[in-house]
């Protein structure tokens, strides 16, 4: 019997690659990705908006390492688990958001699960 064909999830979108800067040029608090010196307002605009997609997608999969994390921290059957008030002490959040996280970390750890 074949296996039921799994239900594909879309690729994440890849936006513009952010770009390294020299050390020199991240310590001159006017130097952002060489964005000041493109002068044409059209690619000025287009280079930003690239920027822009680049970090939130970077912000989203960043918060959900930080859940995922959270959760495994949070896992019952680690003999070292630490509570939501120990995970928020940790990464600087509330109590409240600490537990939020923690759910939204094991929802995504199973769906992990149940891809593979």
């Amino acid at each position: 019997m074949a296996e039921p064909e799994r239900p594909r999830i879309e690729p994440r979108l890849r936006p513009a690659p952010l770009l390294f800067e020299p050390a020199e040029a991240a310590a001159d608090p006017e130097h952002f990705f060489d964005l000041e010196s493109i002068e044409d307002p059209r690619e000025l605009l287009s280079r930003a908006t690239e920027l822009t997609l680049a970090f939130r997608a970077a912000t989203d999969r960043a918060v959900e390492y930080q859940a995922i994390a959270a959760a495994q921290l949070a896992d019952p059957r680690r003999f070292d688990r630490l509570t939501p008030a120990d995970i928020a002490a940790r990464a600087e959040w509330t109590e409240d958001y600490a537990k939020k996280m923690v759910e939204y970390g094991r929802d995504l750890l199973r769906g992990a699960d149940a891809e593979a």
